[in-house]
């Protein structure tokens, strides 16, 4: 079964899946090597790993469809991507769908903001008109190669005009066929119930460090029948304070011993980047090459 196949199915389920934020590929390979059957890539902690910066809309498409195809290669299970606003208009969507179709990801979702985007839980957020978004849904769903390619349509309209507002977004979205829609910022059961009675297709929570410590249930969640629940920039805040810790232990300590016991193991690194299978692969090869160059010399 393809990753996009596998990602459909896990929308269409019945239990909470978790799916963790990569931030490289490396953070995926461990997301995997865990057990996680789905992941998540965020512009939050894309530009966080690749620029060092908040998210504001400082990237462009190709750097994502590069760090995004990055890390979908790194592993075998779906990896569910933000797509921004689109980066422009609709052919601008276009190029987008077909840069992440190739790119290996099972899905996207566009934002309806202003652009430049920038995280939905920062200040100065404004939206598009409804029918600019569902230009860019469409053009979307026509530029898609692969049917089971996801896509979804986020609104960032609960911050500006009120939840009303998003939910009647979030159904037109559906209307124009996008296979999810999203209201960023919707963050209490309640909420989210009423998002579900009201709006058709799945439901996926967002549970991001951007939006500050907030106590959620997942076992609420999973009871209120969502399907997915997102943890965008988990790995990258937890990355972040494991190297400042052990730097500054590092300089307090001006040796490196004491560093030993917060480091990942050597062959536990080598399992996980693939050490072993590579250098296998190199001896196969170099196996097979002599094999064709003594049976061309005994000709």
């Amino acid at each position: 079964m393809s990753v996009r196949k596998k990602f459909r199915a896990i929308m269409a389920g019945k239990r909470l899946v978790l799916m963790p934020g990569a931030y490289d590929a490396l953070s995926a390979r461990i997301m995997e090597a865990e057990g996680f059957e789905a992941l998540c890539a965020g512009g939050y902690a894309a530009i966080g790993s690749m620029l060092a910066q908040p998210d504001t809309g400082q990237s462009n498409m190709r750097d994502y469809a590069d760090h995004y195809g990055r890390i979908a290669a790194a592993v075998e299970v779906p990896v569910y991507v933000d797509a921004d606003t689109g980066f422009g208009g609709v052919n601008n969507v276009r190029q987008l769908v077909r840069a992440f179709e190739a790119a290996g990801v099972a899905g996207i979702f566009i934002s309806d903001q202003v652009f430049p985007n920038r995280c939905g839980y920062l200040p100065g957020k404004q939206v598009i008109p409804v029918e600019q978004m569902l230009a860019k849904i469409k053009a979307a769903l026509d530029a898609r190669r692969d049917a089971d390619f996801f896509i979804a349509g986020r609104t960032d309209a609960a911050g500006v005009d009120g939840l009303s507002a998003a939910i009647e977004r979030c159904q037109l979205f559906m209307d124009a066929g996008a296979d999810m829609a999203k209201p960023m910022g919707v963050d209490t059961i309640e909420d989210i119930k009423r998002v579900m009675r009201e709006v058709g297709g799945p439901h996926m929570a967002t549970l991001s460090q951007a939006a500050g410590l907030k106590q959620r249930s997942l076992a609420e969640l999973e009871a209120a029948g969502v399907v997915a629940a997102t943890f965008p920039s988990l790995a990258l805040f937890a990355a972040a304070q494991a190297v400042r810790n052990v730097l500054r232990l590092l300089k307090r300590e001006n040796s490196l011993t004491p560093t030993f016991e917060h480091l990942l193991p050597l062959d536990d690194y080598y399992g996980l980047v693939g050490l072993k299978e590579q250098l296998a692969r190199e001896e196969n090869y170099d196996r097979a090459a002599a094999a064709l160059v003594h049976e061309r010399a005994a000709e």
